[in-house]
Parts: C-alpha cells; sequence; structure tokens
C-alpha cells in the first residue's frame, strides 16, 4: 500500500516524453556513449523533475538509452572506432584513445578492438607536425629541446623509440609517411 506523499516507482507519461525527447536531442548533436546518455538523462531528470526517485531516474536513463538503440543512434562500437580513427588523424596514441574511451564508458574489448586500428608511428608523425617537433622543427636542436621534444611524446602515450626515431627523421620522410597514412 502507497500513501499520496510517496511519488510511483515508474515515471509518469510526460517524463517519458521528455526523456525520449531528451535523447533525441542529445544524440542529434553528437555522438554519445550509452555511458554518457544514461548520465546526462539522470543528471538532467534529476534537475527538471522535483521529487523524483532514484527509481524513477534509472527508469527514465533505461528507457532513453533503449530509444537510442531503438533508433540506431546509439552503438559504443561505432562511436570507439569513430573516435580511434579521429584521435590517430590528429596525434594521439593508441594509450591516449584507449584512456578516453574507458573514461567515457566504453568496455575494455570494445574499446581494444578499436585501438588495435590505431597506427603509433603515424599519429606521432601527425603530433610532430602540430607542435613542430623532430623533421617539422624550425629552430636547432640543443639538448634542452630534445629532452623536450621526447617529454611531449612520452605524455602524449607514445614510446621512447617512437620519439627518438621521429626526432632523428629527415623531413622527406616525414612528409612521405603522412601521405602514406593518409587514407585512415
Amino acid at each position: 500500500m502507497q500513501d499520496d506523499t510517496t511519488p510511483p516507482d515508474t515515471p509518469s507519461p510526460r517524463m517519458l516524453s521528455w526523456a525520449r525527447n531528451s535523447a533525441i536531442y542529445r544524440l542529434g548533436r553528437s555522438m554519445h556513449t550509452e555511458k554518457q546518455l544514461f548520465d546526462a538523462i539522470s543528471r538532467k531528470a534529476r534537475e527538471k523533475f522535483e521529487d523524483i526517485t532514484d527509481a524513477q531516474v534509472k527508469v527514465l536513463a533505461d528507457s532513453a538509452v533503449k530509444f537510442g538503440y531503438d533508433i540506431s543512434a546509439l552503438d559504443d562500437r561505432t562511436y570507439a572506432e569513430t573516435s580511434s580513427r579521429s584521435g590517430m588523424r590528429s596525434g594521439k596514441s593508441r594509450r591516449a584513445v584507449s584512456q578516453k574511451l574507458s573514461q567515457k564508458g566504453v568496455a575494455k574489448d570494445t574499446a581494444a578492438a578499436a585501438v588495435a586500428e590505431i597506427d603509433d608511428f603515424y599519429a606521432a608523425i601527425v603530433l610532430a607536425r602540430k607542435r613542430a617537433f623532430g623533421p617539422f622543427r624550425k629552430v636547432p636542436l640543443d639538448d634542452k629541446r630534445k629532452a623536450k621534444e621526447l617529454s611531449a611524446f612520452a605524455r602524449a602515450g607514445f614510446g621512447f623509440d617512437i620519439g627518438k626515431t621521429i626526432l632523428s627523421m629527415p623531413i622527406e620522410e616525414a612528409e612521405e609517411a603522412l601521405d602514406a597514412g593518409r587514407h585512415f
């Protein structure tokens, strides 16, 4: 038996309609992972509806995620693959992309399969070009600059061998490697 002051654990039709519309809006603006959509709907539902129970929030978020899958707008595997390709093209290492996918709530096996396609060497050359390191350097190399550039590669998740190879690479070879990797 339930008294009139306690809301039921099932959300009202208005709440369910709001969750569906909110999912449409969010998924129409950008790709989301299942976890991102679930968290966003949960957070906004608590802000929008007074006296909403945790059970109602969970039902609303679950219904939004289910709706996202029903309309094929939510797919963690596709999200991971797209993020991996984009990360590599922007100079992010396999390790950095994997960490980002993990933070976004993508399952480990899904993330591992997606980052397996990343070519760390190509991504490191892209980073070198963006930061004017190695063959793209505009100033002469000294010990301080070499340490700075190797440190930047390490912070970006690249191994010492990749950083060292790129720092000693001639510009022609780096440009050839970039041109060869443009199909990603």
